[in-house]
């Protein structure tokens, strides 16, 4: 279970580029929530995921992850709970080591990557295959060979090869062409349902948001205006989302990404 309380982060402080990005912002996931994050540019997304993952620390507030407070704890402390993964293909997996190697890491058994185990080998060929990418016959050839949905679906094993407390997907189909990106959701929302994951998943998709997961939030100016889920949610349509934007923030959404998206 997450719980955030009053979280709150404002950048260059005091000076002309002040920015507040979130603002007193709080949400709880109950453990196997997934909930989809729309909003537009600037509304706090992002920001949100790296105060959760520790990027930086926050002016106010408080991160509970499964009842522990992670709030002061460092980044590498809190990447051993939580998965994380990036709009760009190219973050998140280590293009001159293998794809063995890489798994190797991402399960906590490269101390010695020369020496993987063959048990170990046989597992990471096992989850590779069920990609559907052929990666299972491809895993002494280094990563950064791969294309972007290869090297995405890997990174989304890798995250999840040690289920985590909590995954955190922001906009990790958006670089990928329409039928990679299909490809790679339907792999997202397999291992998410299979392992019984928290997650949160940023998108700029308006249709994915109602359709993926069973919660569908809404930030603008670093708040959350709109947290919606069972029966509700299942009747709600664009148009629905669009309105109320307008009544939570007083005018309509001209984000281009999201009304062509």
């Amino acid at each position: 279970m997450l719980t955030i309380k009053e979280l709150s982060k404002t950048f260059n402080p005091g000076t002309v580029n002040e920015r507040k990005a979130l603002s007193g912002l709080s949400l709880t996931l109950q453990s196997g929530d997934f909930a989809t994050i729309i909003g537009a540019n600037g509304a706090g997304k992002s920001t949100l995921f790296n105060a959760i993952g520790g990027t930086f620390l926050t002016d106010s507030g408080r991160i509970v992850l499964d009842g522990e407070d992670i709030t002061l704890l460092p980044e590498y402390r809190r990447a051993k709970m939580i998965g994380r993964l990036f709009q760009d293909p190219m973050r998140g997996t280590a293009p001159g080591m293998t794809i063995e190697e890489n798994l190797a890491l991402a399960a906590g058994r490269g101390g010695w990557l020369s020496h993987i185990r063959k048990e170990d080998r046989e597992l990471f060929r096992d989850r590779l295959a069920l990609l559907g990418m052929g990666l299972e016959d491809r895993m002494r050839q280094p990563v950064g060979l791969l294309s972007g949905g290869q090297r995405q679906a890997l990174a989304l094993m890798m995250s999840t090869i040690v289920p985590p407390k909590l995954l955190l997907l922001d906009e990790h189909t958006a670089a990928l062409d329409p039928a990679t990106a299909e490809k790679v959701l339907e792999l997202t929302k397999s291992i998410v349902a299979e392992n019984h994951l928290t997650c949160l998943m940023v998108t700029h998709n308006m249709h994915s948001a109602l359709e993926l997961g069973n919660r569908t939030l809404m930030m603008d100016a670093g708040r959350i205006i709109l947290d919606v889920g069972g029966a509700q949610r299942a009747q709600m349509t664009v148009q629905d989302l669009l309105e109320q934007f307008k009544a939570g923030v007083g005018k309509e959404l001209d984000n281009d990404r999201m009304l062509l998206s």
